[in-house]
Order: C-alpha cells, then sequence, then structure tokens
C-alpha cells in the first residue's frame, strides 16, 4: 500500500565526502517494500527543491522483530542529495512509496549475480537478505572508480555473499569495468545464473549485452530521472520492445520507467 509519511531522521551515516547512508522512520513503507522498489522523498522543510526525487530503498531497518524504519543509500551531487548528506537525527524527510516494479527472486539451485556500480549498489541490500532468505547462493559484483567509493562490504560478507570487486584505478580487485570479471565468470559458470543489475546506464547496456552473450538472464533497474514516480508526468520514459514476435523484429514502444519499472529484463530494453 502506497504511504506519503514524514519520516524522522534516526541517524545519518557519512561513508565519505559524498556518500552517505540516512536512517528514516517510515516502518508502514518499510515493512510494504520489495527488492527493486523505490521512494520519492524531498526535505521535510521548505519548498527547495519542488519536486521529489527517487531513491531506491537501501536497507529494512528492523528490531526485535519489528520493521522500524528504511535507509536510502545517496550521493551528494544536487539539492536533494545536499539535503540528505546534511541532515542530522530529528529532521523530517517527506517520503512517498513504496513506488515501481521490483526485482523477480529465483530459487536454488539458480544462482543470484548482482552487479552494482557505484551508487547502483542502492538496491542490493534488500535483494540479498531476500535472495539469502530463499537459499540462493548469490555474489555481489562492485565496481567503482576508486577503492574509497566500495562500501558496506563487511556487510555484505558477513551474511555469506560473496564478492567480486574492480575499481577503475586499480586500488582493489580488477583494474576494469565490472563487466570484465562478470564475463570471466560466466564464461566458466556451469549451473543455471541469473544477473541483477543496477548503476549507470551505459553499464547495465554492458551487462545485459554480456549476460545475452552467454546466454542468460538480466534483470536490469534503470536510474531515470523522475518528477513524480506515479506515471503522471511521463518524464521518466524508456524504450522497450514488446513481447510479441522474433528477438530481432519485436516492435518497440515507450513506457514509464516509474510504473513499468524501475526493474526490467535487459533483453527487453531498447539501448541507444
Amino acid at each position: 500500500m502506497l504511504r506519503d509519511v514524514e519520516a524522522r531522521v534516526i541517524r545519518n551515516t557519512r561513508l565519505s565526502r559524498d556518500y552517505n547512508v540516512i536512517a528514516l522512520a517510515a516502518p508502514e513503507i518499510a515493512e510494504a517494500t520489495q527488492p527493486g522498489q523505490f521512494v520519492m522523498v524531498k526535505s521535510g522543510r521548505g519548498g527547495d527543491p519542488l519536486l521529489r526525487r527517487p531513491f531506491s530503498v537501501f536497507e529494512v531497518l528492523r528490531s526485535n522483530n519489528r520493521v522500524e524504519g528504511l535507509t536510502l543509500l545517496s550521493k551528494r551531487v544536487g539539492v536533494t542529495t545536499k539535503i540528505l548528506y546534511d541532515a542530522v537525527e530529528g529532521d523530517t524527510i517527506s517520503c512517498l512509496g513504496p513506488l515501481g516494479r521490483p526485482f523477480d527472486l529465483v530459487d536454488p539451485p539458480t544462482e543470484a549475480w548482482m552487479v552494482a556500480g557505484g551508487v547502483g549498489l542502492a538496491p542490493f541490500a534488500t535483494l540479498g537478505d531476500a535472495l539469502l532468505a530463499h537459499g540462493v547462493k548469490t555474489t555481489l559484483f562492485y565496481g567503482a572508480r576508486t577503492g574509497g567509493e566500495l562500501f558496506y562490504l563487511d556487510w555484505f560478507t558477513s551474511r555469506g555473499i560473496r564478492l567480486v570487486l574492480a575499481t577503475e584505478d586499480g586500488s582493489i580487485g580488477d583494474k576494469a569495468r565490472i563487466t570484465i570479471p562478470l564475463d570471466r565468470e560466466l564464461q566458466e559458470a556451469d549451473g543455471e545464473v541469473v544477473i541483477y543489475a543496477c548503476g549507470p546506464e551505459p553499464m547495465l547496456e554492458a551487462v545485459a549485452h554480456v549476460a545475452a552473450k552467454h546466454k542468460r538472464t538480466s534483470q536490469v533497474s534503470v536510474e531515470r530521472t523522475m518528477g513524480c514516480g506515479m506515471g503522471g508526468c511521463y518524464s521518466c520514459v524508456i524504450q522497450v520492445r514488446s513481447e510479441a514476435g522474433s528477438e530481432r523484429t519485436r516492435p518497440a514502444h515507450y513506457v514509464r520507467s516509474c510504473i513499468a519499472g524501475p526493474v526490467f529484463k535487459g533483453e527487453d530494453l531498447v539501448w541507444d
């Protein structure tokens, strides 16, 4: 059920000069959130910015078997993300959600390989927990420009999620884009694998192509500018192929990623 709440800031953990994880007391939204869904947020004070901004739900916070709230992983790049970075305990953030189409979970013996680029890590805490609860063997392929932008590594490993890392400067893991180790390991994989990806759209396109090359299914969470998050403003349209026709002749049309996505099959998207 969609909820719109004035969420109190529980805590704000600054991971670096630009990245932070903000915890919000929004149990009504967190309780209903499925992995891959998002919320639309803005400061509870003043009118700047006018419009809300979308953020994947990072974690669902629980204590004594009760849901207490949710967290958002943010990178400071604009007005809203600066507000989130500067927020202190007790501030309020307007939070609308949960919104969007979630990831489809797999079951054993299929393995799940999550591929994150930078802040694209955001949907994979909730997804990782859900997959592990299903008994699915899970790997996180995680790439960034430098090792200083790789976060929550211990959080994932403590849950038994295998890590494969890559950085563009070679400071941690492969000196490469994250699709390089993904391609390498898919060549060696002999069981069923489903790829989940989130990050910049050029990375998502590369992941979808690598998955298709190895005849694997991919689900990608796109990062589009959204004005409302509910399909009213058409600011987030994306081109997809219809289900009718052959793989190469399926006609394309536009859909609103906020309601038809943000999760799509990689092979269904028409990449620019």
